[in-house]
């Protein structure tokens, strides 16, 4: 069972997660403001936190980054009623891991709950480097460069990058990347995938600068393929 911060300023939801989370067996938290949940946090060993983005003092993309500084490894999942994806790319680019639309539904909450933290090391292939086009993913360092320019990647924009490269040229579907990047029991909406593919299709365009980038193909209906640069 894990260690949660909880960071909600909306008693009645508030209420009701901690009373779930406390019935999964999990040590919960429960703080209303921003600033509380980066004391919280930096008071405490955590393993998960759960992070409302509608906040009364801070914003919680700044309290997202500032968690992110402060806690590496500390999982993050967003919860917000911002759906468009642009709202969601900022929360993940600001260092959360997961994001969750409002109203969560609770059994997919403690489905994402458990699936974070059961995953162990990084999903990635076995230690090598591979080259597609320019771009070389070092499997071992976990880093992606194109001649002088390295991808700044969080570690699932890297894994997922890294699944593709095992395999360039070939399509993989949308359930196959969810379980071998996050996890094999994943529970709810794969919308999370998208906003990953969109981030890293932005960082290889601002990449292609520097050399010939692959680029991630929509196979409709079906998932995504890695696209060497002259194909």
């Amino acid at each position: 069972m894990g260690r949660l911060l909880l960071v909600e300023d909306d008693e009645t939801i508030g209420a009701a997660l901690c009373r779930r989370l406390h019935g999964e067996g999990h040590e919960v938290v429960w703080v209303r403001a921003g600033r509380a949940g980066l004391r919280e946090a930096a008071a405490r060993e955590l393993d998960l936190v759960l992070l409302d983005l509608g906040l009364p003092d801070l914003d919680g993309v700044e309290v997202c980054r500032q968690l992110r500084a402060a806690a590496p490894a500390v999982v993050i999942v967003i919860m917000t009623a911002r759906g468009e994806e642009v709202d969601v790319v900022v929360g993940l680019e600001a260092g959360a891991d997961d994001y969750l639309v409002k109203p969560v539904r609770s059994a997919e909450l403690l489905a994402r709950v458990r699936a974070h933290l059961r995953r162990g090391a990084p999903v990635a292939p076995p230690p090598s480097i591979r080259p597609v086009g320019d771009l070389v993913v070092d499997m071992t360092s976990r880093r992606a460069v194109v001649g002088r320019c390295e991808l700044t990647l969080r570690a699932k924009e890297f894994d997922l990058l890294a699944r593709l490269v095992a395999e360039p040229g070939t399509a993989i579907s949308r359930a196959t990347l969810m379980a071998e990047v996050w996890d094999e029991q994943w529970f709810g909406s794969t919308r999370t995938l998208d906003v990953h593919i969109a981030v890293l299709r932005r960082k290889l365009g601002e990449a292609a600068r520097c050399g010939a980038v692959p680029e991630i193909v929509t196979v409709r209906g079906h998932g995504y393929r890695l696209q060497q640069p002259s194909d």
